[in-house]
C-alpha cells in the first residue's frame, strides 16, 4: 500500500459519506456534500500527481483510480438527478454516466487486444473531467430553489461537460475503430 493507492481508497470510502450527508436533514447539507465531493476531486488529482512524482504507480492504482472516479461521479449525478427531478438535468447526467460506461468497456477491450494506449486519457478528457467536477461541486453546493448566477453557471458547466463528454467519446471511438473493425471479423 502506498500513498496514492491510500488516497484512491479514501475517495471510494467517501462515497457512502456523500450519500448519507445528501439525505441528512441538517441545515448545512448542501455545503457538506459539496465539501465531501471537493475533497474527493482533490484526492483524484493528488493521487495521480503523487503516483507520478514519487514513482508509485501500481497496477492496483491504475485499476482503482478510474473506478473510484467513475463511482463518485455516477453516485453524485444520481443524487442530483433526484434533487433536480427534471429532464433538462437528467439528459446531460445520463450522457456523462453512459459515456463513462462505454469508454471503460472500450479501454478494457483495447487492453485485451494489447492496444490500450490508443485510448489513453487525452488532454480533452482532462478538461472534460475538470468541467464535470466543477459542475457537480457547484450543483451540490447550490439549492435548486436559489436560482442565482452561481446556479446558472453550474448548469452551463454541466452542459459543457456533457458536450465535451460526447466529443471525447467520439475521439476515443474513432481512435479505436480500426482495431474494433479488424476484430469484428474474427
Amino acid at each position: 500500500m502506498n500513498i496514492p493507492n491510500a488516497l484512491t481508497l479514501f475517495r471510494i470510502a467517501l462515497i457512502p459519506v456523500l450519500v448519507v450527508l445528501f439525505y441528512w436533514p441538517a441545515a448545512h447539507t448542501y455545503f457538506l456534500t459539496a465539501a465531501v465531493f471537493a475533497v474527493a476531486a482533490v484526492t483524484d488529482w493528488l493521487d495521480g500527481y503523487l503516483a507520478r512524482k514519487l514513482g508509485q504507480s501500481t497496477p492496483l492504482g491504475a485499476f482503482l483510480d478510474p473506478v473510484a472516479d467513475k463511482l463518485m461521479v455516477a453516485v453524485a449525478l444520481a443524487l442530483l438527478i433526484e434533487r433536480y427531478d427534471a429532464s433538462w438535468f437528467t439528459v446531460p447526467a445520463i450522457i456523462i454516466i453512459g459515456r463513462e460506461i462505454v469508454i471503460s468497456a472500450l479501454r478494457e477491450w483495447m487492453a485485451e487486444l494489447g492496444k490500450r494506449t490508443s485510448v489513453a486519457v487525452s488532454y480533452l478528457g482532462k478538461i472534460k473531467t475538470t468541467m464535470q467536477m466543477v459542475a457537480i461541486f457547484g450543483l451540490l453546493l447550490v439549492s435548486p430553489e436559489h436560482q442565482g448566477l452561481l446556479y446558472y453557471a453550474n448548469i452551463i458547466c454541466l452542459y459543457t461537460a456533457a458536450l465535451l463528454t460526447l466529443w471525447s467519446m467520439l475521439i476515443y471511438l474513432h481512435a479505436a475503430w480500426p482495431d474494433l473493425r479488424d476484430t469484428a471479423g474474427d
